[in-house]
């Protein structure tokens, strides 16, 4: 089997931890590397140097932790700063990503409609992207609710010419799957 490469989007948001923990369970193979990606705000919108340095800090602590959940996988931590969409889709490229994987929320990037056409209008995005939203849960659920969907790469693929792989889409909590 070909070995993935995979861009991880770290945020604060727990959508973000619980799409790492579904990845690392079901997608992610042992030999495949993950570069966790943090994007800070453009310097523009934060003046002071010192902020900068300590949300840049922030970032680095928040992926130290995301990488904790990465045993035995080949982990790269990137913290950058600058508009969100074109952050992402560059370095996804420069590090030559198979696969991008992010947790929705109400904050994400992909539900700002700015964002979404900076991001939708690429056309050198060349890699998957996998977008796993975490439902909460009251606390004495003992199984992990997550919805796994996959944005529509149709805009965002490289020449028309290579066959498409169709992904499934399911709902299913994964409490189903194992048996609780």
């Amino acid at each position: 089997m070909e070995r993935q490469r995979v861009v991880m989007m770290v945020e604060e948001a727990e959508a973000s931890r619980a799409a790492l923990e579904w990845a690392m369970r079901n997608y992610i193979r042992c030999g495949d590397s993950i570069t966790l990606l943090y994007v800070c705000p453009p310097s523009a919108l934060v003046r002071s140097r010192k902020k900068r340095r300590s949300l840049r800090l922030r970032g680095f602590h928040l992926a130290l932790s995301f990488r904790d959940l990465c045993n035995g996988i080949d982990v790269e931590i990137v913290v950058t700063e600058g508009e969100q969409a074109d952050t992402i889709i560059s370095t996804v490229n420069q590090v030559g990503a198979t696969t991008l994987i992010l947790g929705l929320h109400q904050g994400s990037f992909l539900f700002n409609c700015r964002a979404m056409n900076q991001f939708s209008n690429r056309r050198n995005l060349k890699c998957k992207v996998l977008a796993i939203k975490h439902h909460s849960m009251p606390h004495d659920a003992s199984f992990l609710n997550l919805q796994l969907s996959q944005v529509e790469t149709i805009h965002l693929c490289a020449p028309a010419a290579e066959a498409k792989v169709p992904f499934p889409m399911f709902t299913l909590p994964l409490g189903a799957l194992c048996g609780k």
